[in-house]
């Protein structure tokens, strides 16, 4: 045991290190840092570190610590899942026609793609996916892939580039929280169809699932909201009691079969919220805190398990499939779903190349089909590439778009870095008159 922890202890303090530092650069050159801290990890894999002499990545991550590695790695999802589950907010679907005809397209158009194109190239993607069977839940795997897009790395990228409270910016967020909060459902779905058992233990777990939601929603919910109004509740008494509802929520999703992150977003979604619906900033602050800590183990668990060497010449072709077809569903979807919404097109354009940023979330997603045996070794490689392609390409397109054309940004409905009543005006406007 005390092996055990002595490997632990300088995995982590390598890991966040090696993290930490690659973040920073990647934030130097432009890019979001998770680009850098996946690149992290896949240095700290067999890709790189696994080609030096000695069998250093072996030393420094054996076997026998790959649990804890990734138990830390799981804490760190529910903490995350669970702030996104609290911050979440539909409100602007409720009110905002582009918002709701980008969310629709950006979520159907990219599904039907990652569908299609398995249905066009069953053999290809059967040969590079180790010949796993191309069947109903491989398919819709695939769809879910395809069509997830990054929330908080795209909120990240939007606040770098000065485009926040703009309406191409506004729009892309809402619309990009909307279609995270279509694709969880449906990858549980796809989760519940790889489980191969007897028709009886299928019914038993639906009928479990069942109960935990209604527990969940009829009385933890209600529960929630008596103790925290209580007189005397503060934030140290508030931050434990989320976490144990986060950690107990996502030990019961994970023990019907699915996963830790269902659970963990369904606690952060009933968790309440203030009087006027906005998130406890206090409650909300030591969470992040600490699942940013510990996110660099999800990336280090990511990235060591990229194998690029296992690699073929042949992937690259499928490789370019996956590229064409997330790129055309995201920004195709967006751009014309979003012109057709009356937005100017360079505004439209916009909202497009946005909504293509995958970074977190589709490396979340990668990760529970990986787990779950749904896509091999090098089938995952090629997605974890698609993701960071399309990611770091969200920023120079974002500066490409925003060139000058001889008219000032306000002037063409584009982001103004500056606050105050020269910024774009409110999204509102987008339902009844185009970009001025």
């Amino acid at each position: 045991m005390d092996s055990v922890v002595t490997h632990v202890v300088a995995a982590l303090a390598v890991v966040i290190a090696a993290s930490h530092a690659a973040g920073a650069v990647a934030r130097k050159l432009g890019q979001p840092p998770v680009i850098g801290q996946l690149f992290a990890g896949i240095a700290l894999g067999p890709s790189l570190l696994g080609l030096l002499p000695g069998g250093v990545d072996e030393k420094l991550f054996p076997d026998e610590i790959q649990p804890v590695l990734t138990s830390l790695a799981q804490v760190a999802l529910v903490f995350f899942l669970f702030a996104v589950g609290y911050e979440l907010d539909l409100g602007l679907l409720r009110h905002q026609r582009a918002v709701t005809a980008v969310s629709v397209s950006g979520f159907v158009l990219p599904m039907l793609l990652g569908a299609g194109i398995v249905l066009l190239l069953p053999g290809g993607f059967a040969e590079v996916n180790d010949g796993r069977p191309v069947d109903a839940t491989f398919v819709l795997y695939m769809a879910v892939a395809l069509s997830v897009t990054a929330v908080p790395v795209l909120a990240s990228i939007i606040k770098d580039q000065g485009i926040a409270g703009t309406r191409p910016g506004t729009i892309a967020m809402a619309s990009a929280g909307v279609i995270d909060a279509l694709s969880w459902p449906v990858l549980a779905v796809v989760l519940v169809g790889g489980d191969h058992g007897s028709v009886r233990e299928w019914l038993v777990k639906a009928v479990l699932l069942v109960v935990y939601l209604l527990v969940m929603l009829f009385a933890v919910r209600p529960l929630l909201g008596w103790w925290t109004r209580r007189p005397g509740v503060t934030a140290a008494h508030r931050v434990p009691v989320a976490v144990s509802v986060a950690l107990a929520s996502a030990w019961a999703t994970n023990a019907l079969g699915l996963h830790v992150i269902f659970g963990a977003l369904l606690a952060g979604i009933i968790m309440p919220r203030l009087p006027d619906g906005s998130p406890d900033a206090r409650l909300l602050g030591p969470l992040q805190d600490a699942g940013g800590l510990l996110l660099p183990m999800f990336f280090a668990i990511s990235g060591m398990a990229v194998v690029l060497g296992g690699l073929h010449g042949s992937d690259l072709l499928i490789l370019a499939v996956i590229c064409v077809a997330a790129v055309v569903g995201k920004v195709g979807a967006g751009a014309l779903s979003a012109r057709g919404a009356r937005q100017p097109w360079r505004d439209a354009l916009l909202i497009g190349v946005l909504l293509n940023t995958r970074g977190l979330t589709e490396l979340i997603v990668l990760n529970v089909g990986l787990q779950a045996g749904v896509i091999g070794p090098r089938l995952y490689a090629l997605l974890v590439v698609m993701a960071l392609l399309t990611t770091a390409a969200t920023g120079p397109l974002i500066r490409v778009l925003r060139r000058p054309a001889g008219v000032p940004p306000v002037a063409r409905g584009l982001p103004d870095a500056r606050p105050g009543p020269e910024a774009a005006p409110p999204v509102a406007a987008a339902d009844t008159a185009p970009s001025p």
